[in-house]
């Protein structure tokens, strides 16, 4: 940045056209450089924004295309906050403002009173800063305490009397967040849980582009693209937002949880920490698929609340404790590789218990054994995705005549595999898991307990919670009911007294 104009003088001097500074403002500068990323890349404005690609992101480009304030509605955990911040990638890489200036203010068009007296005396040489991106960037979460002086500002005391200026004058207004955020983007999350009142501080500024500070003729033509993240059922939980603030967005943009288990595994992998850099890390795809079906499973079971959503947190969250079991295991053996399995999805319970919003059945079953049940459901969507119309008879009838195996979880997969040989038929199918006989211990375990597995969720063997897979029980046969003979004292006391 050293290279950059330095004055005002240098400044125009340069190549940073004074017509474009002095005229184009933040919403068409989004507008400018989407457009050119759209010319280059086609539909990928966004990098590392999954599943929206169809949906939200089109309707994002409409709304900057239109030069739009815009907000984003959806339930927790999907990528509201993250969209809003990479909306800083169609911002230009360097911006120039006359230094010192708390507002950012543009060195050829100043709109506060300190920056046009600063110009006025120094002229050419007025000293230049420049902003990057991310620092053109102001994000403020909504809460009930919020107020007017945090977003527009107030008058400072100790300003005026350090500087011995009246209370009146611009020189003691500390400005906030809003003045500085000028000549950038504005994120308010959680819309709803600001104040009505203070939601009523806003409509100045996204209506005509000022703001006035505490009453004084202080009149701040400020340059904001401002943009709002909300989940829609919080509007009657915890407030709402007052319809003449509604009707001054631009646009409405729903967002959605992935549509699919491939864009769900898609998201994890790209978020979850699971490269370590500790044991080297193979990652079963069936795997990868259970964990993801736990949220599908759990978004659509009825003793989950489905106003309060599911998370994508929950399978980033499980992923990363899946591996750090196995990460464990292996440690505690020796092992060269981590090769999650089954058994450690169960592990990672803690990760997902506290991420479920209960309905009444749900809390009388308490949270672990609902998280058991959509754990089991995963298991055995993924297994008919792997084994549908396979013979596992063989395997079936080994426990029906007694069989047995433990499979625990800190378990070498040495001892696991010597254990698993016993059972006939079993490596056999390993085969479209991508697993052979050849391959390492630890994927033929993993493979094999996830098949022993799907055979359980699908009540074919038995499992007890020492994780000891045996015969199922077998339910008794329905006994043929034989018709009494008529005997008259076993009528009913009432009908019998009648004869009395």
């Amino acid at each position: 940045m050293s290279s950059f104009p330095r004055t005002l003088g240098e400044l125009r001097r340069s190549s940073f056209s004074e017509a474009c500074l002095r005229h184009r403002r933040v919403k068409d500068e989004l507008r400018q450089n989407l457009i050119v990323r759209l010319r280059e890349h086609g539909s990928s404005i966004f990098p590392g924004i999954v599943g929206y690609d169809d949906t939200a992101v089109p309707q994002i480009v409409n709304a900057i295309l239109s030069r739009h304030n815009f907000i984003l509605l959806g339930l927790r955990g999907q990528a509201k906050s993250r969209i809003l911040r990479a909306l800083t990638t169609l911002l230009d890489a360097q911006m120039p403002y006359v230094a010192g200036c708390e507002i950012r203010d543009n060195p050829y068009a100043p709109i506060c009173r300190r920056c046009r007296e600063e110009i006025a005396r120094l002229g050419d040489a007025t000293p230049i800063s420049y902003l990057t991106p991310d620092e053109r960037y102001v994000e403020k979460l909504a809460t009930p305490d919020v107020t007017i002086a945090d977003l527009i500002g107030d008058i400072d005391p100790i300003k005026a009397a350090r500087g011995g200026h009246e209370l009146s004058s611009e020189f003691t207004v500390h400005y906030g967040l809003l003045p500085r955020a000028n000549r950038g983007i504005f994120a308010i999350n959680e819309l709803p849980d600001l104040a009505g009142k203070i939601q009523v501080g806003l409509f100045n500024i996204m209506q005509e582009g000022d703001v006035q500070i505490k009453g004084y003729p202080i009149r701040l033509p400020l340059d904001v693209a401002i943009v709002f993240s909300a989940n829609p059922e919080d509007y009657t939980a915890r407030g709402k937002i007052i319809t003449p603030l509604k009707d001054r967005i631009g646009s409405e943009i729903r967002t959605h949880y992935p549509a699919t288990v491939d864009e769900g595994i898609a998201i994890t992998s790209q978020e979850a920490w699971t490269n370590r850099n500790s044991h080297a890390l193979h990652l079963p795809t069936y795997i990868q698929q259970v964990i993801e079906r736990i949220a599908f499973a759990a978004r659509e079971d009825k003793k989950i609340d489905k106003r309060s959503g599911v998370s994508q947190r929950l399978p980033i969250s499980a992923m990363e404790n899946v591996v750090s079991n196995a990460e464990r295991r292996a440690i505690i053996n020796d092992e060269q590789s981590v090769v999650p399995r089954i058994s450690d999805v169960y592990a990672a319970l803690p990760a997902i218990t506290g991420k479920l919003e209960l309905e009444y059945e749900g809390e009388m079953k308490g949270a672990d054994h609902v998280s058991r049940e959509l754990i089991r459901t995963a298991i055995a969507k993924t297994y008919d995705e792997y084994f549908t119309g396979a013979n596992m008879q063989q395997i079936v009838q080994w426990f029906d005549l007694g069989g047995e195996v433990q499979l625990s979880d800190s378990v070498s997969a040495a001892e696991a595999l010597e254990n698993l040989k016993e059972i006939q038929g079993l490596r056999e199918k390993l085969a479209p898991l991508a697993v052979s006989p050849k391959e390492s211990s630890e994927r033929q375990v993993s493979a094999a307990e996830f098949i022993l597995e799907g055979l359980h969720a699908h009540k074919r063997i038995g499992r007890n919670e020492e994780r000891v897979f045996k015969a199922g029980e077998k339910k008794p046969e329905p006994q043929p009911q034989r018709e009494k003979a008529f005997d008259p004292e076993e009528r009913p006391y009432r009908q019998r007294r009648q004869f009395n």
